[in-house]
C-alpha cells in the first residue's frame, strides 16, 4: 500500500459556504462511502471524509482487514444500493458533551479527538444519512440519490492527523462528477497522465534515479538529465544578468543562532533536518562550547548575511543577490513523491533588497520575468495565487506586525491589479514573514501544477539588523522580495517532463541530434558531421550501428531524440542531409550548412526547430 500525499485541513464555516456543487456532491459521497464500507465492516474505525481537488478521501482503521483493490467492486455495489436509496442528509446540533458520548460509547476514538478541533462557541453539527451519522460541518446535496458518477481510485495508507507518531489508517479515495460522461472524460485525462508520469519517463529516459543508501527524496540526476539541470540554469542566469542581478554562493549549512535570529527556528523546526552538534572553542573565552548546525531549509538568511557584509547605500538599491542554492528539508516520507515531493532541491532563488518607493517596479519586473518564461515554455494558463495573513494568527502562525501586513498586501494587491495579471486571493496561506504568491501553471492535458513563489518580507531584514544610508544620511531597512520563477529543478522539470510527456523542444533536448548514416560507408562523414556541430555546442551523437535504417529511426524515436539528420552516398554527393523531427514526418533534404544554422538558431533563440529555405 502506498502512503498517502497529503492531508486537508479543516475548513473554516465561512470556507465551506463558499464550496462549490461539485465540492459538496464530492463531499457527500465521502459520507455515501463510509456509509458503504460500515455497512460492509462494522467494525471500522472512522476518522474523517473531506472533498479533495481530484474527488474525495475517507480515512478508516480496521485491525483484522487491509483495504485493498480488490474490495473495490463490492464498495462500489454497496455505495449504489445507498444512492439508490435516495437518503436525505439531515443536519442536527448537539452539544460538546452529547457529541463526546455519542461516539465514545460507539468506540470510535478518532472521532472523540476530532472534536478537539471545532472551536468553542461554533455549532458541533452532524450529518444523518439513513443509519449512517458523521460529526460534519457540511455542507451536502440534498439526498444520496443526487450523485450520479463516482468510482473508487485507490487505497492509500495515511497517518492520523499526518502524523508519523501517530497510528496508520487506510485511506480510501474516490471521485465523483456530475454526469458519467464528465467522470469518464477524466478517468481518461488520469490514464493520459500516467502515461506522462514523470517517474515512469524519466526512467525511461535515463534522467535521475533514487537511491536507498542515499536516501529517500535525495534525487540522483543522470548525464541526460544533469542537461536539463545546466540549461535551466543557463536559461535563468542569462535572465538576471540581464535584468541586472548579482551571483552569489553560499554554504550548505549554517549554525543555529542564523536560524533563530531569521525565525525559521521555531516557525520551521518541523520541515528541517535534525541539528549537527559538536564541540567548538568559543570565540570569548577560548573554551570549548557544544554548538549546533543546521543543513539550510532556505538561502534567504545566507543572502541577508551577504546584504550586511558591506556597508549599504540608497544609490546600491534595488540590490539583487541570484543563486541555484541546494536546500534541503526534512518531508514526511509519506508526502516524498519522485521529483514533485523532495528532501534535497535546487533552487532558482534570488532576494531583491530595494526602498518602498522601488517596490512596485521591482515586483512587476518580477512578474514579467515569469510571463516572459511561460512563453519559452509554451505556458498557455497561469494563475498568481495571492495568499495574505490572517490577523487572529498574528504571533503565532505570522509575525506580528499588524501594519506592515496591510501595508505590503496593499501593496502586492496594487502591482497585480495595475498589471492586468490573472490572479486569485487566497487568506491564511502567507509566508510567515509576509504575503506570497504562489505560480501555478496547467499543464498541456490540464494538470495544475505550483512550479513558484514570489514573497514580500518586511520583518526578517530588520530582525538581522540590515540597513541602508538614505539621501538623508539616516539609516534605513530595506523591503525584500524573495523570487523562484523556476521554483526548484526537482519540481519544475517534474513538471516539464509531464507537459512535454519527455518530447522536449529543440534546445532542452539531453540529445538534440542523432546523425544516422546509412551503411557503414557514411560513417566517418557522419562523425566528422557530429563533430562540427559538438564544436557548436549542439549535443549531437552518430548511430554507427550496423541496425538498418529504419531500426535506427525508430531507436531514434523512443529515446526521443529531437533531430535526425539522414545521410547516405546520395547526400554525402549533394552535401546534403535527410531530416526528421521527432513525431513528425520526414522533412526532406537540405543543404548542410542550411540545416546546421538552422539548429544554432532554434537552440540560441529557444524556439521551435524548422528550416526555413533560402
Amino acid at each position: 500500500m502506498e502512503p498517502a500525499k497529503n492531508n486537508v485541513d479543516r475548513k473554516t464555516l465561512d470556507q465551506r459556504q463558499q464550496m462549490t456543487e461539485l465540492q459538496r456532491l464530492r463531499h457527500s459521497c465521502a459520507h455515501i462511502l463510509a456509509t458503504a464500507v460500515l455497512r460492509l465492516w462494522p467494525e471500522v474505525l472512522l476518522d474523517i471524509g473531506p472533498p479533495t481537488d481530484e474527488g474525495f478521501y475517507y480515512d478508516f482503521d480496521h485491525a483484522q482487514h487491509r483495504f485493498s483493490p480488490d474490495d473495490f467492486a463490492r464498495i462500489e455495489e454497496e455505495m449504489r444500493k445507498v444512492i439508490k436509496e435516495n437518503q436525505v442528509f439531515e443536519r442536527s446540533i448537539k452539544t460538546r458533551e452529547e457529541a463526546h458520548e455519542y461516539f465514545f460509547s460507539r468506540g470510535q476514538k478518532f472521532k472523540v479527538e476530532r472534536l478537539s478541533d471545532i472551536p468553542g462557541g461554533e455549532a458541533i453539527s452532524f450529518y444523518q444519512n439513513g443509519d449512517f451519522v458523521d460529526l460534519c460541518a457540511g455542507p451536502h446535496v440534498m439526498r444520496t440519490g443526487n450523485v450520479k458518477a463516482f468510482k473508487i481510485l485507490r487505497v492509500a495508507s495515511a497517518y492520523y492527523r499526518g502524523n508519523e507518531k501517530n497510528p496508520q489508517l487506510q485511506r480510501i479515495y474516490g471521485t465523483a462528477f456530475g454526469n458519467k460522461t464528465e467522470l469518464e472524460a477524466w478517468l481518461q485525462a488520469q490514464e493520459e497522465a500516467k502515461r506522462r508520469d514523470h517517474r515512469k519517463i524519466g526512467k525511461e529516459m535515463g534522467l535521475f534515479a533514487f537511491d536507498e543508501d542515499v536516501g529517500p527524496g535525495l534525487p540522483l540526476w543522470l548525464p541526460k538529465g544533469t542537461v536539463l539541470v545546466e540549461e535551466l540554469e543557463k536559461l535563468a542566469k542569462e535572465t538576471e544578468f540581464a535584468a541586472g542581478y548579482s551571483r552569489v554562493r553560499t554554504p550548505h549549512l549554517a549554525r543555529e543562532s542564523m536560524y533563530k535570529t531569521s525565525g525559521h527556528l521555531p516557525m520551521y523546526a518541523e520541515s528541517m533536518f535534525p541539528p549537527i552538534e559538536l564541540y567548538e572553542h568559543g570565540n570569548v573565552d577560548g573554551k570549548e562550547a557544544k554548538l549546533r548546525y543546521y543543513i539550510k531549509p532556505m538561502n534567504c538568511p545566507h543572502h541577508h548575511k551577504i546584504f550586511a557584509a558591506e556597508p549599504r547605500s540608497y544609490r546600491d538599491l534595488p540590490l539583487r543577490l541570484a543563486e541555484y542554492g541546494t536546500c534541503y528539508r526534512y518531508e514526511q516520507s509519506g508526502e516524498l513523491l519522485g521529483l514533485m515531493r523532495v528532501r534535497s532541491m535546487q533552487m532558482n532563488d534570488a532576494h531583491i533588497y530595494c526602498t518602498a518607493e522601488q517596490f512596485a517596479a521591482e515586483f512587476q519586473a518580477v512578474n514579467e520575468m515569469y510571463l516572459k518564461y511561460f512563453k519559452i515554455f509554451g505556458f498557455e494558463k497561469y494563475q498568481m495565487r495571492f495568499s495574505t495573513h490572517d490577523p487572529a494568527k498574528l504571533g503565532e502562525k505570522f509575525v506580528n506586525e499588524p501594519e506592515l501586513w496591510l501595508k505590503t498586501e496593499d501593496m502586492v494587491r496594487e502591482v497585480l491589479k495595475s498589471s492586468g495579471i490573472n490572479y486569485v486571493e487566497v487568506p491564511n496561506e502567507a509566508a510567515f514573514y509576509g504575503p506570497k504568491i504562489d505560480v501555478q501553471v496547467w499543464s498541456i492535458i490540464g494538470r495544475e501544477f505550483t512550479i513558484a513563489t514570489n514573497q514580500v518580507d518586511f520583518a526578517v531584514p530588520r530582525k538581522f539588523g540590515l540597513v541602508y544610508k538614505t539621501r538623508d544620511n539616516t539609516e534605513a531597512t530595506p523591503l525584500c522580495i524573495h523570487r523562484a520563477p523556476l521554483g526548484t529543478h526537482e519540481r519544475f522539470i517534474g513538471f516539464l517532463i509531464e507537459h512535454y510527456a519527455g518530447n522536449f523542444p529543440l534546445w532542452l533536448a539531453p540529445e538534440q541530434v542523432r546523425l544516422l548514416p546509412l551503411g557503414d560507408g557514411p560513417v566517418e562523414h557522419a562523425r566528422a558531421l557530429c563533430s562540427q556541430l559538438r564544436g557548436l555546442g549542439i549535443r549531437a551523437e552518430v548511430d554507427a550501428s550496423n541496425d538498418k535504417i529504419g531500426g535506427k529511426i525508430r531507436d531514434a524515436e523512443t529515446d526521443k531524440v529531437h533531430a535526425m539528420l539522414i545521410l547516405g552516398g546520395k547526400e554525402i554527393e549533394a552535401g546534403t542531409v535527410s531530416v526528421r523531427i521527432h513525431g513528425k514526418a520526414d522533412q526532406g533534404s537540405h543543404p548542410w550548412d542550411l540545416v546546421k544554422n538552422a539548429l544554432v538558431e532554434s537552440i540560441r533563440n529557444r524556439n521551435e526547430f524548422s528550416i526555413n529555405k533560402p
